[in-house]
């Protein structure tokens, strides 16, 4: 078996073509895409190959006893940690799960849709019309589960019922392919904190943990019992903003701002304490995004989407 350090150090190219001989004879490759990995369990499991830093792993930093890994370069935690996990997912499993590795997902989910569009046009193979669930391995920390715009409350509780908590999240690649093939899928933590900066690092514990559950639900997804579980798009509440009084230009709608005023003027409504969160949170959201999760989960949510995005090991605010 594969170890973690093995998916730190390569670039996407490299990294993508020692997966495609790792996986030769039962794959289709769609060349600087994505590498699609044909199962015989109806679950796919999805991780993307790029990282957002600028210069490869040359040397990795670990904690005494080797449970925490850090480097220089960036240690690419986001997402070689999912890469690692489905690897080891595949290897730990007596029946094989279907697997996508895709390129680019940090600039716009490149890969992925270019898998969206192959699938659409026919040129996929026909299994995965018969999928019942997609599991990503991309988020940071050790116990969370996104779902982003699919709201299958029946799928929510089984993965729950794993032991992870519901979070917050704005895109991934199952964003793409979730829809495109009508199948619910769900964003499960992989043991990384502090993604996008050169402070990020893995807990090695925690990302073996998720494997070992991750495996479980392909266990699960083995049996002839298991219903499949559709892809259920959520409907967002249509917001009124024409009775929100705001200083000066309080006849005015938030959605006719320029988005600078947007920004000033939503930022203005917050309580002063979750001011410094708002202006990181701008790194990973837009203040439309952050407005609405406010909307929806109280002003309570800047700081959870700090701690989510930070990691609490680095968290400098107390609530």
């Amino acid at each position: 078996m594969m170890v973690l350090e093995e998916f730190l150090n390569p670039t996407q190219n490299k990294l993508f073509k020692m997966l495609g001989r790792l996986f030769k004879g039962n794959t289709y490759t769609s060349k600087d895409s994505f590498i699609l990995v044909e199962g015989d369990v109806p679950i796919m499991l999805v991780a993307h190959l790029d990282t957002v830093h600028r210069e490869p792993v040359r040397e990795i930093c670990r904690s005494k006893g080797g449970e925490i890994l850090m480097s220089p370069q960036g240690i690419g935690g986001d997402d070689r940690c999912g890469v690692y996990a489905l690897v080891s997912a595949y290897e730990m499993s007596k029946k094989k799960p279907w697997l996508l590795f895709t390129c680019d997902e940090e600039i716009g989910g490149i890969g992925a849709r270019h898998f969206c569009t192959e699938h659409e046009e026919g040129r996929l193979p026909k299994g995965l019309d018969e999928l019942k669930l997609l599991v990503e391995i991309d988020r940071r920390g050790s116990n969370d589960a996104v779902y982003y715009d699919c709201d299958n409350s029946a799928f929510e509780k089984y993965i729950s019922s794993k032991g992870f908590v519901t979070a917050y999240g704005s895109f991934s690649d199952i964003s793409l392919v979730a829809p495109e093939l009508g199948v619910a899928a769900v964003n499960l933590s992989s043991g990384y904190y502090n993604p996008h900066c050169l402070h990020e690092y893995i807990n090695r514990r925690e990302l073996d943990e998720v494997v070992k559950k991750v495996v479980e639900i392909i266990g699960d997804a083995a049996k002839k019992s298991f219903p499949k579980y559709r892809y259920v798009e959520k409907v967002h509440e249509i917001r009124q903003w024409a009775s929100i009084s705001l200083p000066k230009i309080d006849t005015k709608k938030l959605s006719d701002y320029s988005d600078e005023e947007f920004f000033f003027e939503t930022r203005k409504r917050l309580p002063s304490e979750y001011h410094e969160l708002y202006d990181e949170l701008l790194e990973f959201y837009t203040a439309e995004e952050l407005e609405s999760y406010r909307e929806d989960f109280g002003d309570e949510v800047i700081y959870q989407l700090y701690i989510d995005e930070y990691g609490p090991f680095y968290a400098e605010y107390e609530k």
